[in-house]
């Protein structure tokens, strides 16, 4: 069995790179379709200062299409067994015990699950039987993909994700998990208005302050781009990555385990220089 600490680096957090080996995400899908691009492209990022790689063959934006088991499993193995063969940790982005099976098989570091658990019933048991770190994210809404808008969070989002990640948490331990390979998501922008968004980053040293360590994974989201918009600046998805710096080094400097982020040189600046001033 693997845990969280094993995948940690001592004196500062982690940063994963994003590798979407998509046709449709919402920032770069399309570019790393071909597995020798993506491969290409972990690589670069590696170089840029990425700690983790994290591999996803199916997009999980608002309206977004469901691609078939089978894909999804042929997209990510060659992907994953390339860069485990490099020495190159790796994180599978899936909600597909299935998928997340193929990937262990490739020697995949973490299961990283933004359903925490919920989107297929044998995921914990995957889970669990791989031995394997997890990363269970909170996502309230009816449908996991084809689900826009926000979720009704009972008036306290904070409140809801503390609770809803209490409960994917006691659903993977009850099904084997140990409490030291879980890391645990708030998911931002999931379901979630900006306001919603920026209330969970407000209360992130609470998240912190818990049993497990926290990934924070704010880049290119919709809340962030829209601090240039409101100044009525262009504001692609691609244009959020210094709005994701700037919670990058803030997420590091509240102690957060690992940011999930495209653009991996400047979050990698970000926290090595939180790391340097913390320590003097």
């Amino acid at each position: 069995m693997t845990t969280v600490a094993d995948l940690s680096v001592p004196g500062r957090t982690s940063v994963m790179g994003i590798v979407n080996v998509t046709e449709d995400s919402f920032s770069d899908g399309g570019k790393w379709l071909v597995a020798d691009d993506a491969i290409a492209h972990a690589h670069e990022l590696v170089h840029l200062g990425a700690d983790i790689i994290d591999v996803g063959a199916e997009s999980t934006r608002p309206g977004a299409t469901r691609v078939p088991a089978e894909v999804e499993a042929e997209r990510i193995r060659p992907v994953i067994r390339a860069l485990h063969a490099d020495g190159i940790r790796t994180s599978i982005d899936t909600m597909r015990a299935a998928t997340a099976q193929a990937a262990a098989e490739e020697g995949v570091d973490l299961i990283n699950d933004v359903s925490g658990g919920l989107a297929d019933p044998d995921m914990y048991r995957v889970m669990a039987e791989t031995g394997l770190p997890v990363c269970l994210m909170h996502w309230r809404a009816d449908a996991f993909v084809n689900a826009s808008g926000a979720a009704d969070h009972g008036g306290d989002v904070v409140r809801d994700v503390h609770e809803v990640l209490a409960e994917l948490v006691d659903n993977a331990t009850a099904k084997g998990v140990a409490k030291d390979q879980i890391t645990l998501d708030p998911g931002l922008g999931f379901a979630k208005t900006a306001a919603d968004n920026w209330a969970l980053l407000n209360a992130l040293p609470e998240f912190i302050a818990g049993e497990f360590p926290i990934l924070v994974g704010a880049s290119r989201k919709r809340f962030l781009t829209e601090i240039r918009a409101d100044r009525g600046l262009e504001a692609t998805p691609v244009d959020a990555d210094p709005a994701t710096a700037a919670v990058t080094a803030l997420s590091a400097q509240a102690g957060a385990w690992c940011v999930r982020v495209h653009e991996v040189a400047v979050s990698r600046d970000a926290v090595d220089v939180v790391a340097r001033w913390s320590h003097g």
